[in-house]
């Protein structure tokens, strides 16, 4: 009598396995989930796969890779096996509320396949934070300029000549014109009259011999 509690965990599938896993795992609805499964050395390249139900005998099977390590893409599910790691994750991308429930996940092999059960549950979605727009900045338009107004606009100022620079000029001027008269003076002016003098003696000595005679 003391064989049959053994021989009763060899016959139900999944309660002696060489499969782990969490227990739950939780996420948002339209958030991803990822469970990880690990296995024995050995089952590197066995089939692995992701059933959906409580019961194990009913189990649904959703995905299973071919046991290579390649990624198997479903339509919201996914397997990628690490052999190295010896685990394959599943991930089930943009939560709904329905995908709540009893999954397991598991590897085939012959006689009885190994499975471990994982109860996913799925919350409500995260509130989206939002922001308010920052207002727009408007900078009134630059006034256009016009001929007429431009025509208006002040002429640059005209440097005026003071009175002290033009009576310094006329001095100038004075100065210049003393000294041509002095040049004049003394270079034709005084021989001309010596001249003319000498002329008039001349002639009045003419006029007198005449007389003597």
């Amino acid at each position: 009598m003391w064989l049959l509690p053994p021989l009763l965990l060899l016959v139900v599938p999944g309660c002696v396995s060489s499969i782990s896993g969490p227990r739950s795992v939780s996420g948002s609805e339209r958030d991803s989930v990822t469970i990880w499964c690990h296995y024995d050395p050995g089952y590197e390249s066995y089939k692995k796969w992701w059933c959906l139900g409580e019961a194990w005998s009913s189990c649904e099977i959703l995905l299973e890779t071919s046991g290579s390590e390649q990624r198997v893409q479903g339509d919201r599910v996914a397997i990628k096996d690490d052999h190295s790691a010896r685990a394959f994750a599943v991930t089930v991308e943009k939560l709904r509320r329905r995908d709540e429930g009893f999954y397991w996940c598991g590897i085939e092999r012959s006689g009885t396949d190994l499975g471990h059960q994982v109860r996913v549950l799925v919350g409500p979605a995260k509130p989206v934070t939002t922001y308010p727009a920052a207002p727009e900045t408007t900078y009134p338009a630059a006034p256009e300029t016009t001929p007429a107004l431009a025509s208006l606009a002040p002429s640059p100022p005209v440097t005026q000549i003071g009175n002290s620079s033009v009576a310094l000029t006329g001095s100038l001027i004075r100065f210049v014109l003393c000294n041509i008269h002095l040049v004049l003076l003394t270079s034709v002016k005084v021989p001309l009259l010596v001249s003319l003098l000498l002329s008039l003696l001349w002639l009045s000595r003419q006029q007198g011999d005449s007389q003597g005679k």
